[in-house]
């Protein structure tokens, strides 16, 4: 479904990040149930048994958030071309290892975003969520020799740092469309994509600089939820946060903490928010409610933003 007479973006369709170790993301990605492959030079992401590349990663000497590609229709490539003359946005070129095509141009906080015809690839729906349970007189029981591995199915949301979480939900409106959900003022921001997509496509979390806080991956179950966060506990990456559940967009997650302070984010029975929808946004919700309805203790430092400044 599109909204009609709406210039907006669709999907995300991929993200890049730089890393200074590729077999160390490698083994974390691959963890996480990730197909982790070789690809144009580094590593690419794909969600198990399905073509589309989530997620590209390249060498470098530290962590940082390379670009964010973003996916639009067709039939708005002209129009979209002419919005961002009218705004004014400065085109540049490709970031080492992406591919020109689409529109490049700098963002806000100058993150490199790229906008280029492609698949929806966001979901058109909300997605399937089961819970596990046993008729009276029945084993329940999983036993850990036969525990299945937690796959995810796909992208849901990406979250980055910005450094004026108001003036950045402001500007990702006016330039790519995308409309608030729910918010917390200066603390953080939760954005959907009009033509449907989950309560947050992408969120805006308030911060000295630019930088990847975490990146989402669906799930159908709390149960794959506990177990991915056991897998990888058991593959060496100890630290992370849940099992807990949201406020805002009300999913359940885990976060598994990467090794260069960002996180990966096991969520199921995120809220869905339709193309002919009006979702009733609210900027101001008490900053209690932009975290958790229950789990654990924030981890300290799990809002810190790692990477160097500077573009």
């Amino acid at each position: 479904m599109k909204r009609p007479n709406v210039l907006a973006v669709h999907s995300i369709d991929h993200f890049a990040l730089e890393v200074p170790d590729l077999e160390e993301a490698r083994h974390f990605y691959d963890a996480f149930g990730l197909d982790v492959r070789d690809e144009s030079g580094g590593l690419a992401l794909y969600a198990a048994g399905q073509p589309h590349c989530w997620g590209r990663l390249y060498k470098a000497t530290a962590k940082r958030l390379h670009y964010i590609c973003f996916g639009i229709y067709a039939e708005d490539e002209a129009a979209f071309t002419a919005h961002l003359d009218v705004l004014g946005v400065k085109r540049i070129g490709a970031p080492p290892g992406a591919n020109a095509d689409g529109i490049w141009f700098k963002g806000f906080d100058g993150l490199p975003l790229n906008i280029r015809v492609a698949e929806k690839v966001t979901a058109t729906d909300k997605s399937s969520f089961v819970t596990h349970s046993v008729a009276a007189g029945e084993s329940g029981a999983v036993f850990n020799s036969s525990a299945p591995k937690t796959h995810p199915r796909r992208l849901s949301h990406f979250a980055i740092y910005t450094s004026d979480v108001i003036a950045a939900t402001a500007w990702y409106e006016q330039t790519l469309g995308l409309r608030l959900s729910d918010g917390s003022g200066p603390v953080v921001a939760f954005l959907h994509g009009a033509h449907g997509s989950d309560h947050h496509l992408l969120a805006l979390v308030g911060s000295t600089h630019r930088g990847l806080h975490h990146m989402s991956w669906d799930v159908g179950s709390v149960q794959e939820i506990g177990l991915g966060s056991a897998q990888m506990m058991r593959a060496g990456y100890t630290r992370g946060w849940g099992v807990g559940r949201h406020v805002l967009g009300a999913n359940y997650f885990y976060y598994a903490s990467d090794p260069w302070g960002s996180h990966s984010e096991y969520s199921a029975d995120i809220d869905f928010i339709p193309a002919d929808f009006d979702w009733p946004a609210n900027a101001n919700h008490d900053p209690g409610d932009s975290f958790y309805l229950w789990g654990p203790n924030l981890p300290e430092g799990f809002i810190d933003n790692t990477e160097p400044t500077g573009a």
